[in-house]
Parts: structure tokens; C-alpha cells; sequence
């Protein structure tokens, strides 16, 4: 079979696992896969996917990577045959031109399957009540889509024959004639002929007008109150009378719906709102999540390329400000804003037979100050990357001609570049050094994130860096990588790996041409006593030392900004534990004390005094306020005292909308345990309150401090938590003792108060085989990190330790830590499935996972996802698997298809396969 064939085979197969209902979003195969599965160069792929969509049997999804789908699927899917090579955004696109249609209206409105999924479902719901549906006032924000929504409504009636052919829709604003009652009542009911002066003939009004279909009353909050009360009678009884007529006699079968800014409950009468069984409230757009905001744009900016029939291209900057300007103006501000921006685009380029593009500099001053007001929201910035990491590229339908690739592709890497047009970029709008600094410090951490994130995950980093830089650079950036370990006193990723090595590249490639920084406005973006900064001095002298060279002192700030990005990466948002007690500083002095045994200052622990003369409303109140002021999406565990504490639970909840636990009888080991668990393990909310509820504290342990007569071997167990932690490590140990010695080996758990007096005072008595923890003694012992214990490592080492002196039990190797607290939680959760039994075919399925990945999971993702597997299997045992509602289209395809595969070693071990909604959930864990 020839190589073009080979490619088109592998295609034709990953595009017909797909259906009409998945034929969403950027969907596809690129060339690195292909030349990865296949075992071809890429640039031959690349070449013979061009001639495959020369020869119009495939189709380009553009953007990065660029992506191609099956063309005859499409066409058999869809029913029609696409005209000619071409090329889309989205293969929605695509399909769109075979003209085959969606499910039905809600289906096209952005957010219906996310934010607005239960306002459709009340919206379908007042369509179909029997007999004649239910009146419905939508509430919301000028420019939030209350006419668009109301629309919708109507074409689903439609869709669902709940009104007959030519059923109308008629709409009117009340503010129009709000100044003449008369007038506005006339206008709705009709009036007969002499009503009123200037009433020279009878006219029948909207409410006839709409007969058998809808009248949509915007501004309905207009209404006098006589007029409202027209309309609740004929909600009532179905009649009317026109103005002027003493009996309601006239019948009409309308829909009511109306639309408000304002709160019915103050705004219209109470006798009204009764009346209106369905109120849909729209939230603002501010309100909406990131995602759905991006797709909105996305959709305006479409709407105006169909109309100009151009491409256009828009910068990621300019997305940035479009969407930090996003206020009050809603949808409807946000459409005029990109209709103003494509006319000026349009207008500059008339020259450019290509597209139009919309930069930065061209912004109106207000929507500039949009990027300003996301630069400032770290955590929206590192989401957007998700999304919008490249200037984005609309053409309209079936657009054959589009920028070239050159336009499309960049640099692999280059720090220098992102920082440099950054500031060029805000030095020209006159943003002050402060600020520039800020928004440099949080876009190198975005742009790290991402990069890195889009690498092959089949391979590893080293791998990787070894097709872009040489090997001896590589060895030495690995150097480096071990120095940033043992100063930070952590574990560091590889992606610091990847990108210091590839900065470090191109900062030699400086030197050798002798170009100098362009700016000098960095500095002081990391402060001079972070231990960040203190780690780049030392990198800088590290490569002064190897390379023989000068290193501009400037450097040092961007080796602190590699460094502050990868640290920022594990500060993952966490459960918020907030402990709640009577009395004036009861629950602050347990927090003290947990704070102190943790050496911490964690935000995420709150602690709510209240005094005995305080009403519990209040209390409540103070918990809410403390709550929003934080990032609470994880979920709220309360530990309580007694008495109204426990019950305030439920009330949080249906106010902040959150999940929230509560467990009575606090103690401070009870809060020590569950910041362990939320901080330490990254247990979730329902998993640390399980775990809690059988808590009986920690052990007492006592040192033996006397001579032990047969010079017993020992291994000391370190925590910076205190010695009630470290009790929970020693239980570790023990655990992996028991799988590799068959003699006693004691292990005794210290915390760091006195720690090297300790020690010396427990080697007078002991043999210390080893110290485990976060911190090395100050003595001359083996020490193991505590990384690498939870990595599997330190087993490795324990083994090397105790090689000459004990008689090992050769027992197959596991994670205890995983495994331990796995079939801790399994036990709860399980009630037809033994958690032992199936504990080792989840154990294969994990490291199957791992391997289709090309990465190791973090123990908290391996817990989380081996948990939610083991439910998943018991869910198919009883038939009753979980029903995934999120967007398909948006699940990474590839880690689906890994997880499937993955997912095969339960149909062999168990005879159980999961659904494809399960694994779509999994999907979105890992």
C-alpha cells in the first residue's frame, strides 16, 4: 500500500467511530499523530495531506494544530455531497452547509447544555404544558437575550406543533407609549370606534392580533396597574374586551410571555405575578463562564464575517480586552462592540484581498482597558488559555482561501518575544511600570502553562527537548532542575524542564549574536526576597560557571518568572474548611493551633466565632460574607461545635449555590485530619467528609528513650505538620514494610521543633536506617524525600537500605499510599463490589491509563479517578450508569480513546464495560 494511502486508511478509521450527534467542534487528526501511529516523517505527511485535500477527499479544520476529517464520512453522515476542496473552523461548519438542521432552536443558543440548561428546561417545559402551555416572564438585564430567548420559545412551540401553521408572534414594547395608559391598554386590547377622542374607527388590538400563537411584552414592568389587571383577567378566563366596551365577550388562545430589567415582586402587582406561574431568569453576561463568553464572541464575530463575506482575523490581546469590557452592556453592547471593530478593520483593509484584521492598537480606549481588567484575574487568564492561545481565524462557510500557514505557525518557544511585545504593546497605550510588570508576571505563567500543555504527551520531556536542543544542554538543564528541587524544597514538573531548557537555548543563541535585552521594565516583577529570586541568582551563577560566560543581571528576572510559573501550577483550588464554634475565639484558637502544628497560614481554613449573646442569622451572615470574598467552587466543609452551628449548612448552600458538609463535635485533631486531607492527599468535599465521619483521632505515641539492648533499626518519620501528621506517614511505612522485609523494622514519627536534637538523642539509642519527610536533618543519615516516597522511588531506596541486614518477601509492588486510601474510600462507597477484589484490576487499569498517556498521574488524580471507577463499575453491576450532561464536544478525543482502551482491562478481568458516559466523565477528571 503506498504512503498516501497508508494516511488516508488511518483517517477513513479514526473518522468513522464518529455519529452525527459528534460531529462537533474542532474534531479530527493532525500530522504529528499520524506520523507518530504510522511511523512517518511529518513533513512527509504533511506533503501528502495536502494532496489528499488537493484530491477533495479530506477536510481541513484549521487553526493549530490543523486537523483533517474524512470527507465521504461527513457526506454519508449528513446526507449531501460538499462541493469541492474546503476548509472550516469547526466541522459545525461543515455540516451546516449540507443544510442538515439540529435538534431544535435551544440547541443554536450558546450555554444551553451549561449555564442556561435550566432555563431552557423551563422554557420547553411552559411550551408543553397542557392544554395551551405556560404564561412565562423572563427577567434579566438589558441586552441579556430576553427577546432572542423568547424567540426561541416560539420556534420550539413551532418544532413541537404546539401552534398551528402561521401561529404569529407578535411583540411589543410597553415603554413605547408608557406616558399614555390609555394609548399603551388601546394598543393591546383594541379599542371601539369613539374610545377616545381621535378614535374615529374600531381597531382590534394585539391580543387578537396574536390569536392561536404568542404576544411578547417587553418592557412589561410598563404596564399600569389597570392595565395589568386587563391582562390578568384574560389570563384568567381567556376573554377580553376592547377599550370602550362594557363586556369582555372577545376570546383569544394567546401565549403570554414577557420580559423585564426590573424585580416583578416590586415592579408589577402582586395580583399579576401570581398570575405567571413560569419566571426564566437570565443571568448577565458578567455572570456566565468563561467558555460560553468566548464561543459568544466567536458567534458575533461569525455573524459580521458571513455579512462583510471576508475572512477576519482578530488578535488574542484584543479578545483579552473584549472580554474584560464586557459590563452591564451585556450580549448587546459586547455585538455592537464587534460591529464597530470589524467596520474599522473592514475600512483599513480594503487593500487586503486576503482578510481584515482586527490588532489591538485599533481599540476604542474603553474596550482597551478590558485587558487591564483580565490581566488582573490570574486564574480567568490561565483558563482562556484553554480556548483562545493564538490569533483566532474566521471564514465564512466553505472559504477556500485563507492565510497561509506561515501566518499560522510560530516560534516553539520564546519567552524573550512574549515579554518583549507585551511591554512594547503596553508602553504604547502609557500603562504604568507597576502594572506592566503584573500583567508580564501572569502572561509568562498563561503562556508556560499552555505551551507546555499542547506538547506530545506520547513522549517523554526529554525526549522531546532532544529533537529541539543538543544533549549536552539538556544534561545540564536537568542539573539545574535538580538544584531548583532541593533549594525549593519540593517537587518541580517537567514542565520546568522543558521550558528552561528551551529559554536557556535561546539565550545562548543571544550571546553568540550579542543581541541585548530590548527592556529593562521587568524588573522587580518578582521580588527581590522571594526564594524564587534567590534560586535564579544561583541558576545564573550556574550557567556563568558552566558556559564561562556573562550573564546579564536582567536575566535573572525571567529565570524567576520560569520558576514562579511551575510553582504556581500546584496551587490548585481546595476545599474550604471552616470551623464554626460558640464563644468569643473558641473556633480561632483551634485554628491557631492547627495552623502552628501545620506550619501554615492556609486561606482556605476560616475560622467563625460566635459569641453566646449573638443570633445564629448573624453568624450566618459573616459565614456567607467570608465566602464570597474566596474561591469556594470546591465546596465548604463546616466542623461545628453544637446545637444552630450544624444546621447553617443547608442555608449556605441554597444562598452561595455550593456544595457544603457539615460535621458536629469539632476537635482540633478532627481539623488537622481534614486539612491533611484536603491539602496534603487533595481529597474532594464528599471524600474527606466521608473519611471524617468514623474519625476517632490520632495515636499517642510515646518515644522509648532507654538503651534498646539488640541496637533495634528504626526509620524516623519527619513532617512539617507536627508530630500528629507524621503519625499518618509512619502508617505508610509500616504498610510498605510489610511488603518488602519480614523482620521489625520500628518507625518512629518526630515533627521539626528540636528535629537534629532529636535525632542525635534517638541515634544514641537506635540504628536509624533512614529519615523520611518534607525536611533533611542536620545529621549523617540516609534521607528520602517525601516526594519521593509518594513516587514510588523511595521504596526502591528502602529496599537498598535494608538490603545487607534483612531477609526480603518478595510481594508483587504497589502504591500502598494510592492503594490505602483508595480502598479506604471504596469501602464506603461499595455495597455489591468487594474493594479488595477489584482494587488490583483498578491498580492495572490506572497504569494501562498511564502508560496510552505517556505520563504519571499525581497521587490525588489517581485517587480521584480509580474511586470514580470503582463507582462506575458497582453503577454497571446494578444498571444504573451516570448520564453525561456536558458539552461531548468539547472532551479531548484523545484522552476519551485512552481511557476506552484503557478501560478493556474490566470486560477482561470482570466481564464489565463502561458506558461511554462514564468514560466521558473520566475524561473530564484527568
Amino acid at each position: 500500500m503506498k504512503r498516501i494511502d497508508k494516511i488516508y486508511e488511518y483517517i477513513k478509521q479514526k473518522s468513522s467511530v464518529y455519529t452525527l450527534e459528534n460531529l462537533k467542534g474542532r474534531i479530527g487528526v493532525d500530522a504529528t499523530e499520524i506520523a507518530d501511529e504510522l511511523g512517518i516523517l511529518r513533513n512527509n505527511v504533511s506533503m501528502e495531506l495536502n494532496a489528499l485535500h488537493r484530491q477533495d477527499k479530506i477536510i481541513k479544520i484549521i487553526g493549530r494544530p490543523v486537523l483533517y476529517f474524512d470527507k465521504q464520512t461527513v457526506e454519508s453522515l449528513c446526507g449531501a455531497v460538499i462541493e469541492g476542496p474546503c476548509q472550516f473552523n469547526t466541522i459545525e461548519e461543515c455540516v451546516k452547509m449540507t443544510g442538515v438542521k439540529g435538534q431544535g432552536p435551544f440547541d443554536r443558543l450558546i450555554g444551553a447544555d451549561r449555564s442556561l440548561k435550566k432555563q431552557v428546561e423551563q422554557a420547553k417545559a411552559a411550551i408543553l404544558y397542557p392544554p395551551d402551555g405556560l404564561h412565562t416572564l423572563i427577567v434579566g438585564q438589558t441586552g441579556v437575550g430576553k427577546t432572542l430567548f423568547a424567540h426561541m420559545m416560539y420556534e420550539y412551540g413551532k418544532t413541537m406543533n404546539r401552534f398551528p401553521t402561521g401561529g404569529p408572534f407578535i411583540t411589543f414594547n410597553c415603554a413605547d407609549y408608557y406616558n399614555n395608559p390609555q394609548l399603551l391598554i388601546s394598543h393591546i386590547f383594541g379599542h371601539i370606534k369613539g374610545a377616545f377622542t381621535g378614535a374615529d374607527t374600531a381597531k382590534e388590538g394585539l391580543v387578537e392580533a396574536a390569536d392561536k400563537g404568542v404576544l411578547f411584552l417587553d418592557e412589561i414592568h410598563r404596564l399600569p396597574p389597570e392595565g395589568q389587571e386587563m391582562i390578568f383577567y384574560f389570563i384568567d378566563t381567556g376573554t377580553f374586551n376592547r377599550l370602550g366596551e362594557t363586556t369582555r365577550e372577545r376570546k383569544a388562545k394567546v401565549l403570554l410571555i414577557g420580559a423585564t430589567t426590573e424585580d416583578p415582586n416590586s415592579a408589577l402587582t402582586k395580583t399579576f405575578v401570581r398570575r405567571i406561574p413560569n419566571i426564566i431568569t437570565i443571568r448577565p453576561l458578567m455572570e456566565r463562564s468563561l467558555e460560553e463568553k468566548v464561543d459568544i464572541i466567536k458567534l458575533l464575530l461569525t455573524d459580521e464575517v458571513q455579512r462583510i463575506n471576508k475572512p477576519v482575523k482578530i488578535s488574542v490581546e484584543s479578545i483579552k480586552a473584549l472580554l474584560g469590557s464586557i459590563s452591564n452592556g451585556n450580549v448587546g453592547q459586547l455585538k455592537s462592540n464587534i460591529k464597530l471593530l470589524c467596520a474599522k478593520a473592514f475600512l483599513n483593509g480594503i487593500d487586503n484581498p486576503n482578510y481584515i484584521e482586527i490588532d489591538f492598537k485599533m481599540l476604542p480606549p474603553k474596550i482597551k482597558n478590558g485587558l487591564l481588567t483580565l490581566s488582573a484575574n490570574r486564574k480567568d487568564l490561565a483558563e482562556l488559555s484553554k480556548y483562545i492561545n493564538e490569533p483566532l481565524l474566521l471564514t465564512p462557510p466553505g472559504e477556500k482561501v485563507i492565510l497561509g500557514t506561515e501566518d499560522l505557525e510560530k516560534e516553539p518557544f520564546n519567552l524573550y518575544q512574549i515579554v518583549e511585545d507585551k511591554v512594547d504593546l503596553l508602553k504604547g497605550e502609557g500603562i504604568s511600570d507597576d502594572l506592566i510588570k503584573q500583567i508580564v508576571a501572569t502572561d509568562v505563567n498563561v503562556y508556560i502553562k499552555s505551551f507546555y500543555n499542547k506538547q506530545d504527551v506520547h513522549m517523554s520531556t526529554r525526549e522531546r527537548l532532544l529533537k529541539i536542543v543538543d544533549k549536552t544542554l539538556v544534561d545540564f538543564t536537568e542539573e539545574i532542575s535538580l538544584l531548583v528541587q532541593n533549594r525549593m524544597n519540593r517537587g518541580f514538573k517537567d514542565r520546568f524542564l522543558y521550558a528552561f531548557s528551551l529559554h536557556l537555548s535561546a539565550f545562548l543563541k543571544r550571546v553568540k549574536s550579542k543581541d541585548d535585552l530590548a527592556y529593562s521594565e521587568i524588573e522587580g516583577a518578582i521580588p527581590r526576597d522571594s526564594l524564587a529570586f534567590q534560586v535564579a541568582v544561583e541558576i545564573k551563577e550556574k550557567i556563568e560557571e558552566h558556559y564561562h560566560i556573562e550573564v546579564p543581571r536582567a536575566e535573572i528576572e525571567y529565570f524567576a518568572l520560569l520558576l514562579e510559573s511551575v510553582e504556581d501550577e500546584d496551587k490548585e483550588e481546595k476545599v474550604i474548611i471552616m470551623v464554626a464554634t460558640h464563644g468569643k475565639s473558641t473556633a480561632t484558637s483551634m485554628v491557631e493551633v492547627a495552623q502552628k502544628l501545620f506550619s501554615t497560614n492556609d486561606p482556605n481554613l476560616i475560622a467563625i466565632d460566635m459569641p453566646l449573646e449573638v443570633k445564629p442569622q448573624e453568624t450566618l451572615e459573616k459565614m456567607i460574607s467570608r465566602l464570597q470574598e474566596m474561591n469556594y467552587q470546591q465546596g465548604v466543609l463546616v466542623l461545628a461545635d453544637m446545637g444552630s452551628l450544624c444546621n447553617l449548612g443547608s442555608m449556605i448552600m441554597e444562598r452561595l449555590k455550593v456544595q457544603v458538609k457539615t460535621i458536629d463535635m469539632v476537635s482540633t485533631p478532627l481539623i488537622l485530619e481534614a486539612m491533611r486531607k484536603a491539602d496534603i492527599v487533595g481529597m474532594d468535599l464528599s471524600s474527606i467528609y466521608e473519611s471524617l465521619l468514623n474519625f476517632k483521632g490520632y495515636e499517642v505515641v510515646e518515644f522509648n528513650r532507654n538503651k534498646d539492648e539488640g541496637g533495634r533499626e528504626v526509620i524516623v518519620t519527619i513532617c512539617t505538620s507536627g508530630a500528629g501528621a507524621a503519625v499518618k506517614l509512619k502508617e505508610m511505612i509500616e504498610e510498605i514494610l510489610l511488603h518488602i522485609v519480614d523482620r521489625k523494622v520500628e518507625v518512629i514519627p518526630v515533627g521539626i521543633k528540636n528535629l537534629d536534637h532529636v535525632i542525635r538523642e534517638l541515634a544514641i539509642n537506635y540504628k536509624i536506617v533512614a529519615a523520611i519527610g518534607m525536611i533533611k536533618p542536620n545529621y549523617n543519615i540516609p534521607f528520602i524525600p517525601l516526594e519521593k516516597l509518594i513516587e514510588g522511588d523511595g521504596e526502591t531506596i528502602l529496599r537498598r537500605l535494608l538490603k545487607s541486614n534483612v531477609k526480603f518477601v518478595e510481594k508483587e509492588k504497589k502504591n500502598v499510599v494510592v492503594q490505602k486510601l483508595c480502598e479506604e474510600s471504596l469501602q464506603k462507597f461499595l455495597t455489591y463490589l468487594n474493594p479488595i477484589k477489584v482494587m488490583s484490576v483498578l491498580l492495572e487499569f490506572d497504569s494501562v491509563l498511564e502508560k496510552k498517556m505517556g505520563k504519571k498521574f499525581s497521587n490525588p488524580i489517581k485517587i480521584r479517578l480509580i474511586v470514580h471507577c470503582g463507582c462506575a463499575l458497582e453503577r454497571m453491576v446494578i444498571h444504573n450508569g451516570l448520564v453525561y450532561t456536558g458539552n461531548r464536544q468539547n472532551v479531548d478525543t484523545q484522552k476519551f480513546n485512552c481511557i476506552t482502551e484503557a478501560a478493556s482491562v474490566f470486560e477482561r478481568s470482570l466481564k464489565i464495560k463502561l458506558t461511554e458516559d462514564e468514560i466521558y466523565y473520566m475524561t473530564d477528571m484527568i
